[in-house]
């Protein structure tokens, strides 16, 4: 199914429009910022001794700290942005995508949740090792095919973050192109339009510092990526599959299967809501317990 041409629904086609230039433009500013600040810190990065690497770019390469918080910064706000921008085409209701389409969109959510991901793992620090052990439990608690994908994505207890490292460089980045790609075609992008955005990376970048957190012996709690609070904190209730594999996947296959009208589409919307309130309860829950 094909977009319907602007004259036969001016109206959606400018609140389209906006969502495009107003949060879509931004995310897509945001994720440029990122690889480019990504390559620069790539540069210098050795995934064989990652966090005395990221240690050196953070105390002794030159602007290695500004390249490494404007890659941090900018990346959370790619994937804030991006978040918004889905929930406002959800909630506004304008698109018009074919069904292969659609899919693929909505799996660009937990492709770039994952790229965020492997950034915190590819630290090393703390926080970035509890993380990339959580990630390895859920993994393999997947039936079948989770040593399987354990090895395609993590593999850190056999590998260290050689493999998690790749990924974050080509492998997530490619897919995630993939998914957008029938999105991204429909809109153009322009850096002067994004100024506001761009000025509070650079400023982040300038003034704040990246978090990096040594290895801390002796705590039973290690709280995780801010997006991952959620999570982190259901894995203390419930097994690992049901927490990081079956409560996700909720809001994916609502999503997925979301009609564009209908009655059925206010059931869905009820459900992903009511979803998004639980996990901010838990992430909430999880950070007042750190």
């Amino acid at each position: 199914m094909t977009s319907p041409p602007c004259f036969d629904r001016p109206s959606a086609c400018l609140k389209e429009k906006f969502i495009g230039v107003r949060w879509g433009g931004k995310t897509l500013i945001s994720l440029y910022i990122s690889i480019i600040s990504g390559i620069v810190v790539a540069l210098q990065y050795n995934p064989a001794e990652p966090f005395y690497s990221t240690s050196t770019i953070e105390l002794i390469v030159p602007y290695g700290s500004f390249w490494r918080a404007m890659h941090f910064y900018s990346s959370q706000a790619f994937f804030l942005l991006l978040a918004i921008h889905f929930i406002a085409v959800v909630w506004d209701n304008t698109h018009y995508y074919g069904r292969a389409a659609w899919v693929r969109l909505t799996m660009s959510i937990p492709v770039a949740l994952l790229l965020l991901f492997t950034g915190y793992v590819l630290r090393d620090d703390a926080t970035g090792e509890a993380a990339g052990l959580i990630a390895e439990s859920i993994t393999l608690a997947i039936p079948i095919v989770g040593e399987w994908l354990n090895n395609l994505l993590f593999a850190i207890s056999a590998d260290g973050v050689k493999r998690v490292y790749a990924n974050h460089l080509a492998g997530i980045m490619i897919i995630g192109a993939y998914c957008t790609w029938p999105h991204l075609r429909r809109y153009t992008t322009r850096w002067g339009d994004n100024l506001p955005i761009i000025c509070l990376i650079l400023i982040l970048s300038v003034f704040f510092v990246t978090p990096m957190e040594p290895a801390r012996i002796g705590l039973l709690h290690i709280a995780g990526p801010w997006f991952f609070l959620g999570l982190q904190e259901l894995l203390r209730y419930i097994h690992s599959f049901w927490a990081g594999i079956a409560f996700p996947g909720i809001l994916i296959a609502a999503l997925l299967n979301l009609p564009h009208k209908g009655k059925r589409r206010a059931v869905y919307l009820i459900l992903i809501w009511l979803w998004i309130g639980l996990y901010a309860l838990l992430s909430i829950q999880a950070y007042l317990r750190g």
